[in-house]
């Protein structure tokens, strides 16, 4: 970092939390006059249309002492009631951009749902010139600029997909085109549970586990990988079109969670907090039932299945297999499917230059921070 000064993070930063008012998250509001801000990945998680404990000195800079997340804030604000740290400085000649961006590289270990601010609080912040300062924070702002757009259009993307499933197959709840409805269990050929044995073998085969599977997609960026014996192999393998759905979690948000697997040209494989079904093809499409059991109909659908037990929530075969769904004629299904594919196609364009802009970006923020520009 050249001759810039290192600033211990005691000296340079003051913990403020006191000074700000918590709210419950019962008491979020959708929408509001002052937001709320916690210690998800979501800059707001909800509104409060309370004045009084406002917090109006800004800008702040949060951190989420389970979560490691830090945000840059500069509108006046309240807390979340969990795990929020208000970060104020010390230091009249320092830009909170310049802060904020420099809080993000920190190298916090995870240890779960623990507390860890303490790691935050072993950094040394590099002191250049305010001015220097100042320009980083606007290289930085200018970078992060371009991954958000490329993560608007994809989102954006998503949206259309959900728009023309509507224009085509309408509400499903109110079911204005008259489809017929049938429980799953209808339509499902073959179902299993996965496989229970855990392990993480750097170049075994690919196990899902339920931190894969989010709603409508599987993530491979950090696949879990243990060496499986022939038999394991034999039953728990995965094939095109399967559909997987998340069995059991003690948080009732992720049960349920669904997604289509499609080949990646690698043997993938499934634990036991997944559910593998594979549907009648010649009734029900993957695409047009991941779309479905991903709405909001699909998901109060799934939530009215979950059960409760030590601590768990779950859904089992039989209450996946008692959701219903409307069920309009292949053809349709398969015309929404060929929609999908084509946006499929556009959003691996978008995701491929997103990856490029990330890797950028992470490469850019460390020159920037051993004053390798400036």
């Amino acid at each position: 970092m050249g001759k810039w000064e290192m600033v211990p993070f005691d000296i340079a930063i003051s913990d403020e939390t006191k000074n700000g008012t918590k709210i419950m998250k019962e008491n979020y509001l959708q929408n509001g006059r002052y937001p709320i801000i916690d210690q998800g990945k979501e800059l707001i998680a909800g509104y409060s249309n309370k004045k009084d404990g406002i917090y109006e000195n800004i800008p702040a800079i949060i951190f989420g002492d389970h979560t490691r997340v830090v945000k840059y804030i500069d509108m006046p604000f309240f807390l979340g009631a969990d795990g929020v740290k208000l970060l104020k400085s010390k230091i009249n000649e320092i830009d909170y951009k310049y802060l904020y961006y420099y809080l993000t590289t920190a190298r916090i270990p995870n240890t779960g749902y623990n507390r860890h601010f303490k790691w935050l609080k072993e950094v040394c912040i590099p002191l250049p010139p305010l001015e220097v300062q100042r320009q980083i924070a606007d290289v930085l702002d200018r970078a992060s600029a371009l991954i958000e757009k490329r993560k608007a259009q994809i989102e954006k993307l998503d949206l259309l997909v959900k728009s023309q499933f509507i224009e085509m197959f309408g509400d499903p709840v109110t079911n204005p085109k008259g489809w017929g409805r049938k429980s799953l269990k209808t339509v499902i050929s073959r179902a299993n549970n996965g496989m229970a044995r855990r392990g993480n073998d750097e170049s075994g085969n690919i196990v899902l586990r339920l931190v894969e599977l989010q709603d409508g997609y599987i993530d491979y960026s950090n696949p879990n990988r243990i060496f499986l014996r022939d038999d394991e192999k034999k039953r728990y393998l995965l094939h095109e079109n399967d559909f997987l759905f998340a069995r059991v979690n003690g948080n009732p948000e992720y049960v349920g969670r669904c997604a289509v697997f499609h080949d990646i040209h690698e043997d993938v494989y499934h634990n036991d907090h997944i559910i593998r079904v594979h549907f009648d093809e010649t009734r029900l499409d993957g695409n047009f039932a991941r779309v479905l059991l991903n709405s909001a109909y699909g998901k109060r659908q799934m939530k009215s299945q979950i059960k409760t037990s030590a601590g768990q929530y779950t859904i089992n075969q039989d209450g996946i297999g008692a959701i219903e769904v409307i069920l309009p004629p292949l053809s349709i299904q398969n015309e929404f499917a060929d929609f999908v594919h084509q946006i499929k196609m556009q959003k691996q364009l978008l995701q491929h230059s997103l990856t490029k802009l990330e890797l950028n970006y992470k490469s850019l923020i460390q020159k920037c921070f051993r004053d390798e520009i400036f």
